[in-house]
């Protein structure tokens, strides 16, 4: 129990030294998160006991407090395994506790790591450690140490000679040290320093075209590599196109390397030197550059999947059109444009399957249906999908609309990822009698409608709103991307009783289980009429209710089950109205009355001034969507294919992905155009995202067509 604690205060004072954070403020943080809450609520709920860290923060000392957890926990088994082999000592159990970094642990336990048989191994089942010894021993003289070598080649078979002894001898030395700490330090931060990645064309490929020409024979300082580069030269790596290695300054680091470690002259310098050469070249040199290559692939990793994460949420929290009636189309040439009509609620009320540009029907039948779909259901806005036969489809809609008398607009809109949801369980659940095809066109009209509600049925990975994808590491993109949905969902709020149940398991403290016992709850009890009515629903316990509440909407209620005050200070908001002379729904109506609350009258030991003004930012505008007002691209009706365009062009578009060294544009000619980073603006940009993100409507200027 003392050494928890004790384990739990060093946690903590790393975590402040690692953040710049007070150490009231990680313990109280750490608490919270131990106890179960989620980021989204000790972010928005919690101000006072975190000094209102914002979930930035909160995420990178969660990701700091996991770090250190997976040290401790293989702190735990090297000591174990050390300990079972009867090598412990006071001092090595009080370095390893010590150590901050994973690198410096496995330094520490290299040399008690079981392990496969090596030079030096065989070198020591011939007796040859006591000679290893001497060599180091600057009072034995030379030509003393050469007599024994000659000794213990006489009394061993398996040694031919004294030479042979000898460099058995220097396998042993050389093991030794290849595992110093200070030796490895050396070579890992002078490696990291001054090492080139350098990548060659692969046997076989040499004149060969190919995506990776530009690294047939290229190198770059490791540490300056970018992200999307090395990333690129590693795809090459595993698809045998190119060779990867990473050039250290041998001769400087063997030069200090014998600085470091030999104090000898004459014959014993030279042989050590030889050593000191053999340890660099075939141990420590190897096991670096994997080292280091895969901290450079993880840091790579980590700005891939943040440009991903990024782009990500810019697309959940695109504006939404909002309760409109949608007429959703996934265009088609073969197969035809299916069309699907949902109501302001996204409800699905009909479907159609038209084929205006091939020989299936005329285009005047294809008129007539859509139209008719059109004026049945009285459309506000026609979703177009944006993949192949899009623009065709977006001006065949707009012309047919000329000849209507609803007035609705067309818009353009992505369906990255729609043909993942439409074969999914989400939409085999929700649409269990429909075609895939429809599904998908189903789903472009709720993207209309609401993106963030629909685009959570997707998983984020395959929205491709990221660069190398594939190649980055699984487990932390998913981790990462998920983190950004639930951020964005408890951002947005969701309404308890629209809301499916794949939107409801992002939401703080439900999960997907809750989520689904939430929705047949609904489907068998009907609506909600209050927030409270949750605690209903099997298996949600107070803990839930308490974690979530906050995040979801009642409407036609309670007036405060409509905003994002949390349960816990409803008392207050009574209070407040109370104050006014008036109800709490009268003074959310009452704009002036609100803006004259003196807050610091409420301050006490349970609520805060950070508190306070969210709860009065909150009743200025209840139940406010955060997220900016809707608009659309543009896109020229003469453009439409890559053949219409022309250098010098001015275009309206979208952008459509950001990665580090640009922004892909969506001009309305089913490829989009590359904006490099250089053209981004009249000043030097180093990241793309500093100047757009995706979902952004620009103006662009053709500089060329490829």
């Amino acid at each position: 129990m003392q050494q928890d604690i004790a384990i739990q205060k060093q946690l903590h004072h790393w975590l402040v030294e690692g953040t710049a954070l007070k150490l009231w403020q990680v313990e109280n943080t750490v608490e919270l998160l131990r106890g179960g809450a989620t980021i989204p609520f000790v972010a928005r709920y919690r101000k006072e006991q975190t000094g209102e860290l914002d979930e930035v923060v909160l995420r990178q000392l969660l990701e700091q407090l996991c770090y250190f957890n997976e040290l401790n926990d293989r702190k735990a088994t090297v000591v174990k395994t050390i300990e079972a082999a009867g090598v412990l000592t006071a001092q090595l159990r009080a370095q390893i506790n010590s150590v901050r970094e994973k690198a410096l642990l496995e330094d520490l336990y290299l040399p008690y790591k079981p392990r496969r048989r090596t030079r030096a191994t065989m070198a020591r089942e011939r007796g040859l450690e006591p000679l290893a010894a001497q060599i180091l021993n600057q009072r034995v003289e030379w030509h003393q140490v050469q007599q024994l070598a000659q000794r213990l080649a006489a009394a061993n078979d398996e040694l031919d000679c004294a030479d042979m002894a000898l460099r058995g001898a220097g396998d042993i030395i050389a093991e030794g040290y290849s595992e110093q700490i200070d030796v490895r330090t050396l070579v890992r931060q002078r490696t990291w320093a001054a090492g080139v990645l350098k990548s060659t064309v692969a046997k076989g490929f040499d004149g060969k075209i190919s995506k990776y020409e530009t690294y047939y024979d290229f190198s770059e300082p490791i540490r300056h590599i970018p992200s999307h580069r090395l990333l690129a030269m590693r795809r090459g790596e595993k698809e045998d196109v190119l060779r990867l290695a990473l050039v250290a300054p041998a001769e400087e680091l063997v030069g200090q390397l014998a600085k470091k470690l030999l104090r000898c002259s004459g014959q014993r310098y030279q042989f050590l030197l030889d050593v000191v050469n053999d340890s660099y070249q075939r141990l420590l040199a190897p096991a670096i550059e994997v080292e280091l290559r895969l901290n450079a692939k993880n840091s790579a990793d980590d700005a891939a999947i943040k440009v991903f994460a990024d782009n990500l949420r810019h697309l959940l929290l695109a504006p939404p059109a909002g309760s409109l009636r949608v007429l959703g189309v996934d265009p088609g040439l073969r197969t035809g444009s299916k069309l699907a009509v949902v109501d302001e609620t996204g409800c699905f009320q009909a479907h159609e399957t038209i084929y205006p540009h091939t020989g299936k029907g005329s285009a005047s039948t294809a008129k007539a249906t859509f139209l008719a779909l059109v004026e049945k259901y009285n459309i506000q806005m026609v979703a177009v999908g944006n993949g192949t036969a899009g623009r065709e489809m977006e001006q065949f809609c707009r012309q047919a609309l000329q000849e209507s008398a609803v007035q609705a607009e067309v818009v353009m809109i992505s369906e990255a990822g729609a043909s993942v949801y439409s074969a999914s369980d989400c939409a085999r659940e929700e649409f269990p009698g429909l075609d895939l095809t429809i599904r998908g066109a189903i789903s472009i009209a709720r993207r209309l409608q609401d993106p963030l509600a629909e685009l959570v049925k997707v998983e984020p990975k395959s929205i491709g709103v990221g660069q190398y994808q594939h190649d980055v590491n699984q487990k932390e993109l998913k981790s990462s991307l998920d983190a950004v949905v639930e951020s964005c969902v408890n951002f947005v709020g969701v309404n308890l009783n629209t809301a499916s149940s794949a939107l409801l398991s992002y939401v703080s403290g439900i999960g997907p289980a809750l989520a689904k016992a939430i929705v047949r709850y609904r489907d068998d009890n009907g609506a909600f009429k209050r927030r409270k009515d949750l605690l209903k629903v099997s298996r949600l316990g107070a803990k839930a209710y308490q974690q979530s509440a906050g995040f979801l909407r009642v409407t036609q209620g309670e007036p405060l089950d409509n905003t994002a005050v949390h349960p816990e200070h409803y008392a207050l908001v009574k209070r407040m109205a109370s104050d006014a002379g008036c109800t709490v729904a009268e003074l959310l109506a009452q704009t002036q009355k609100i803006e004259v609350l003196a807050l610091d009258r409420y301050v006490d030991d349970t609520i805060g001034l950070p508190t306070l003004r969210d709860i009065h930012a909150e009743l200025l505008k209840p139940g406010r969507d955060p997220r900016q007002q809707f608009e659309t691209a543009e896109f020229r009706d003469d453009v439409t294919q890559m053949s219409d365009l022309h250098v010098g062009m001015i275009l309206h578009g979208c952008v459509t992905n950001v990665a580090a060294f640009g922004a892909f544009v969506d001009v309305g000619v089913h490829q989009d155009g590359l904006v490099h980073v250089s053209q981004l603006a009249n000043r030097f940009v180093k990241d793309a995202a500093d100047c757009v993100h995706v979902g952004q409507l620009v103006r662009v200027k053709v500089l060329s067509v490829d």
